[in-house]
């Protein structure tokens, strides 16, 4: 399951052949924003961590919000990043599988990288939100569509953690920490079809 985050650092590389197909699919609008997703990777690779972690949330936070159901005609539908940006919008998984896969290509290690499913307590459902940790036994930081500005996660009692995983393992969540591992991300089927499609846009 290590497949698809161990590739190179071009892993989210977009040619002129598949930014051709999107345009004609989508229209001008979505090459832009796909060509200026590729632009802040390329420019902002040797920023610090804190400046990357900005960058990439607000530019992410721009998008749309739109629910699965609208967007796709699905219950639960988790877009890759191309996918997201072409269409002009997502969910909040979309946003912060995104972010996550971005931040990836920037260098950012997956070790300290989670995607984390949160109760919205305000919004009385499921959501959620991508979190950052500086070392092992920190408390991490939230990137979040709700709300634009990243905070630690105590900073954020609207939000309840379940659980969290990203490309090294699965994790159940114990108040704000990282939580007791509990196997490998792969027991999350919608995870394990992202990943599958990311994989067939890199070959086109």
């Amino acid at each position: 399951m290590m497949i698809l985050l161990m590739m190179s650092p071009l892993l989210l590389a977009v040619g002129e052949k598949v930014l051709n197909q999107i345009e004609q699919q989508y229209g001008s609008q979505a090459r832009l924003r796909v060509v200026s997703w590729q632009s802040l990777i390329d420019s902002n690779r040797d920023k610090s961590v804190t400046e990357k972690l900005e960058i990439v949330n607000q530019f992410f936070n721009q998008m749309e919000f739109v629910s699965d159901q609208q967007h796709w005609g699905k219950t639960d539908y988790w877009s890759t990043p191309l996918e997201f940006l072409s269409s002009n919008g997502g969910d909040c998984e979309d946003f912060s599988i995104a972010k996550y896969f971005t931040l990836r290509e920037l260098g950012v290690p997956v070790d300290q990288m989670r995607l984390t499913y949160v109760k919205a307590i305000a919004l009385n459902q499921a959501h959620m939100v991508m979190t950052f940790f500086s070392t092992v036994d920190a408390e991490p930081l939230v990137l979040d569509n709700l709300d634009g500005e990243i905070k630690p996660a105590s900073q954020r009692n609207d939000l309840l953690p379940v659980y969290s995983f990203n490309g090294d393992g699965l994790w159940l969540a114990k108040e704000r920490a990282k939580g007791r591992r509990v196997g490998n991300a792969d027991r999350v089927s919608l995870w394990n079809n992202l990943r599958q499609r990311m994989s067939r846009e890199q070959r086109q």
